[in-house]
C-alpha cells in the first residue's frame, strides 16, 4: 500500500462525483487509494480491487497469527503426532 500524499490523495465529495470515471481509472493504474471527505471530515475510502485483496489477506495473516499466539499462551497446543493425526485428517478425511 502506498503512502497517502495529502495533496493528491484527500479530495472533497463533490469533486470525486464530477470526475468518477477519472478517479477509477487512477486507482487503478496507480494503486493508491483515495480519502473522499464530505464536510471536511474523512467520509470514505477508495482503493483498487487488488489493494483491497492484498489489504485483506495480510489482515487474514495476522488475526492467523494472532490466534496461533493466544492458543499457545493458553497451552493449547499439538505435539507433532497430534498435528500429524489432524493433517491427515483434514486431507482424507479420515480419522487415523
Amino acid at each position: 500500500m502506498k503512502n497517502i500524499s495529502v495533496s493528491n490523495d484527500i479530495i472533497p465529495v463533490g469533486q470525486f462525483k464530477s470526475s468518477l470515471a477519472k478517479y477509477l481509472k487512477e486507482i487503478q493504474n496507480k494503486r493508491n487509494s483515495l480519502i473522499i471527505t464530505q464536510n471536511g471530515k474523512p467520509a470514505g475510502v477508495l482503493m483498487s480491487p487488488s489493494e483491497f485483496d492484498e489489504l485483506r489477506q495480510t489482515k487474514l495473516f495476522i488475526d492467523s497469527i494472532s490466534r496461533g499466539l493466544s492458543n499457545s499462551e493458553k497451552g493449547e497446543v499439538l505435539s507433532t503426532k497430534q498435528l500429524k493425526s489432524e493433517l491427515h485428517k483434514t486431507r482424507t478425511g479420515k480419522e487415523r
